[in-house]
């Protein structure tokens, strides 16, 4: 089954079947593409909130974004594929917050400005 997620900038397109707890993410194994453990707990969040983790081999392949957009698009990816393999499982991850499309971007430079909301100095004289 297959599920996207996405995250800021990033996106991510998850692809799971059964097997024994294999998780690769752009031909990387976890721990080597998320040394940071709180993305590496966000990234298996749904798995273990379903008790799948040893009964899918998930392949991952994430693009654009930093770490942390990554490990967030990579989570509803996994959520949603999980729930396209079994609608049993949505349940679990809805009552989590897991199936949630976190639609914070980043607001795009106006003319005219600096940036987003920074605007240039005021000048009376």
């Amino acid at each position: 089954m297959c599920g996207v997620g996405r995250r800021k900038s990033s996106v991510a397109r998850v692809r799971i079947k059964p097997g024994t707890g294999k998780l690769i993410i752009n031909r990387k194994e976890l721990k080597e593409y998320f040394p940071l453990l709180k993305d590496q707990n966000q990234v298996l969040a749904p798995l273990k909130a379903t008790e799948a983790d040893s009964r899918f081999d998930v392949v991952i392949n994430v693009k654009g974004g930093g770490t942390t957009g990554q490990a967030g698009a990579a989570l509803l990816g996994i959520a949603r594929a999980l729930s396209n393999f079994d609608e049993s499982l949505e349940r679990p991850l809805r009552e989590l917050n897991l199936m949630t499309r976190d639609g914070r971007m980043k607001e795009r430079k106006k003319p005219g400005q600096r940036g987003a909301r920074r605007r240039f100095q005021f000048s009376k004289r």
